[in-house]
């Protein structure tokens, strides 16, 4: 089973209205309800800081996202789907992006 991480930088919302947060807070616990619901529910928390901090093998680090894949609409079998459809899902209730990662299969832990 492919497991992704959906996440949003802190400022993503600040474009938001103060008096909009309730309505989009209830949306966004709206979806996490129904992602549990269906199963498909692991964790939530947040993030320090969204952007990735990448060491090279020479030990230089920059900061910055990871390269993304193409934006282009998966079909059902692409195995970011499932994890796309929860993304647009939050998107849409808390009314910013979403960033979609895959988690790499471990074998010390059984997946």
């Amino acid at each position: 089973m492919t497991r992704c991480l959906i996440s949003f930088d802190a400022r993503a919302m600040d474009h938001i209205p103060h008096e909009d947060m309730p309505a989009v807070s209830e949306a966004a616990h709206a979806v996490v309800r129904e992602a549990m619901d269906a199963g498909a529910w692991v964790f939530g928390g947040g993030l320090e800081n969204q952007k990735a901090s990448i060491v090279a093998i020479d030990r230089t680090a920059t900061y910055g996202p990871y390269p993304r894949p193409s934006a282009d609409s998966p079909s059902s079998t692409h195995p970011h789907a499932g994890a796309l459809k929860w993304a647009a899902k939050t998107a849409v209730a808390c009314r910013c992006a979403r960033e979609v990662r895959e988690f790499m299969p471990d074998p010390a832990v059984g997946n």
